[in-house]
């Protein structure tokens, strides 16, 4: 049978970096709430970034717009629903969406429980209206502490069924991996969920080391400070551990601001599987073709290198053999 690589695949999204502006705007509107402005261009422009933010807690400000007007359940089920519909109108064949609960919760003081349940519905109801497969991975967001991170794990726990891996996100260099050690043990131990973190992106190579021995990492965000390690390469590539690339949020960030010079072309040179993604799109303004065209066009990508991104990114889905077999074989 003949390799046919379907369009996209994508593995590193955020559903709460996703917001749409106009979404942001009605329901504001809706429910009286304060935005820079309530002119559709206008507030664009406050929440797309111009050109980079100073660093990653600056990016992650951005992203507060979105959550600000997440007034209800239904509001958060209702963007768990439009991020479905903008995976199936990018046309990508298979989707994970992440999402930290306590982030989505903490303007307008929702129940996690409730939060966790209206993205859960938001995706089923999405699914089965657009025809795309996606998969939820729950985040714990470090940046609020080990305290509100159990929280959010029992919130999580609540519905693991619906969900199919955890990830730690948020301010990577202030609160380390080891901190949450206790948190993805007891994950691991009640669930069969698989494990992605945020490391390498904020702070240097230990920190992938340490989600690798601490958080049972099978793939790892972001990654880029991994190059700072050779021993940590070789590790990561014979144990198939996945890195999810996205270059205009690393840029965006302050992460690595030389993007011609960014190490995903030396992650697949060494044999790692490192994949392409959008991250933050909500804010960063671009889709997952933007990504690969920034590639091709600053890096330089070859067709073969641009087809074994795309590749790597269904052998690191988090998904069944038999349907990353349906992907790699898509008619």
């Amino acid at each position: 049978m003949v390799l046919n690589i379907p369009a996209k695949v994508e593995l590193h999204r955020h559903l709460d970096g996703n917001i749409r502006v106009s979404t942001i705007l009605a329901l504001a509107n809706e429910f009286d709430l304060p935005l820079p402005s309530y002119e559709l261009e206008s507030l664009q422009r406050a929440i797309y970034i111009q050109d980079r933010t100073s660093d990653l807690l600056a990016f992650l400000q951005k992203l507060d717009y979105g959550v600000s007007v997440l007034v209800s359940a239904q509001a958060c089920e209702r963007v768990a629903y439009e991020n479905v519909e903008d995976l199936a109108r990018e046309n990508i064949a298979y989707g994970e969406l992440r999402f930290s609960p306590y982030y989505m919760a903490m303007k307008h003081n929702l129940q996690l429980d409730e939060v966790v349940a209206a993205v859960v519905r938001g995706v089923l109801a999405a699914q089965q209206d657009f025809n795309v497969k996606v998969n939820l991975i729950g985040i714990l967001s470090r940046t609020f502490g080990v305290e509100h991170c159990h929280k959010e794990l029992d919130a999580l726990l609540a519905h693991h069924k619906d969900i199919v891996a955890l990830d730690l996100a948020g301010d990577e260099k202030g609160f380390p991996a080891k901190m949450f050690q206790a948190h993805f043990d007891k994950a691991k131990a009640l669930t069969k969920w698989r494990y992605t973190i945020h490391a390498g992106e904020a702070d240097g190579a230990q920190s992938v080391w340490d989600a690798i021995h601490y958080l049972h990492a099978d793939r790892i965000g972001h990654g880029v400070r991994a190059i700072e390690d050779k021993g940590l390469l070789d590790y990561v590539a014979a144990n198939k551990i996945g890195i999810e690339s996205c270059l205009t949020s690393n840029y965006q960030t302050g992460t690595w601001i030389d993007t011609p010079s960014h190490p995903m072309l030396t992650f697949l040179e060494r044999g790692i599987e490192v994949s392409l993604h959008t991250d933050d799109p909500g804010v960063s303004n671009i889709t997952l073709d933007d990504e690969f065209a920034l590639a091709k066009r600053v890096l330089g990508i070859s067709d073969e290198q641009s087809l074994q991104l795309k590749i790597n990114a269904i052998n690191q889905a988090f998904i069944s053999e038999n349907h990353k077999a349906s992907l790699l074989h898509q008619p």
